[in-house]
């Protein structure tokens, strides 16, 4: 069979290599390492899955994903769990709050940098109170238990900074203003008449955070 018109490449073997001159390979060594650590800090980290360090004081957990979703936003959610207590209250149940940042450094891509972040949060709770209440006829006082639930739903908006380290660890610190709306439906009282305080989980507080995380 013919052989068409066009020339076959022609191949350099593979051991020529080490007889380029000494100054030669290591201009390509060098070029060949500029090109990968280029590569590699281009390489974005559009996912971080963090904590907030803070929470457990309270006895809170409180977990959050951030995704990307351009050089200067990204959409995060967060999943709060508590079973805190506030005096003779014991609180239990979960909050979601999803939110979206503006990232405002001209330098650093998101999720890197100062930001400003508006937020929705939703919060289902089961308030329990345990109190003495009075005494049977021994003179021995009695324990008292009423139930509630209570479902907010509210918003604010907060500013932080948040750093990325060697490409993996987050630091993430956070601050803003925050309000909650909602109303407590008495489960059971001790006596039918047992009301609630919503106390702090209702109305105007503030919202601040320190979280630590995987960038990925």
């Amino acid at each position: 069979m013919p052989l068409s018109g066009r020339r076959a490449p022609i191949l350099l073997p593979i051991f020529s290599l080490p007889f380029l001159p000494f100054s030669c390979m290591k201009k390509i060594l060098l070029a060949a390492t500029i090109v990968a650590a280029t590569s590699a800090s281009a390489v974005a980290q559009n996912n971080v899955v963090k904590v907030n360090i803070l929470s457990p004081i309270v006895k809170t957990g409180s977990f959050f994903y951030e995704h990307k979703l351009n050089a200067s936003s990204s959409l995060q959610i967060g999943g709060l769990f508590t079973s805190a207590k506030i005096e003779d209250t014991k609180i239990s149940g979960f909050a979601l709050t999803p939110e979206y940042r503006f990232y405002l450094s001209e330098r650093t891509p998101a999720p890197e940098g100062f930001y400003v972040g508006p937020f929705v949060r939703y919060q289902n709770l089961t308030l329990k109170s345990t109190y003495t209440d009075s005494y049977n006829s021994t003179g021995t006082p009695t324990t008292q238990t009423d139930e509630a639930s209570l479902n907010t739903f509210g918003g604010g908006v907060v500013v932080g900074r948040q750093w990325i380290f060697k490409d993996t660890f987050s630091l993430d610190i956070f601050l803003g203003p925050s309000y909650n709306g909602g109303s407590i439906e008495v489960k059971s009282t001790s006596n039918g008449n047992g009301t609630f305080d919503a106390g702090p989980l209702t109305g105007f507080g503030v919202r601040t955070g320190i979280t630590f995380g995987l960038a990925f």
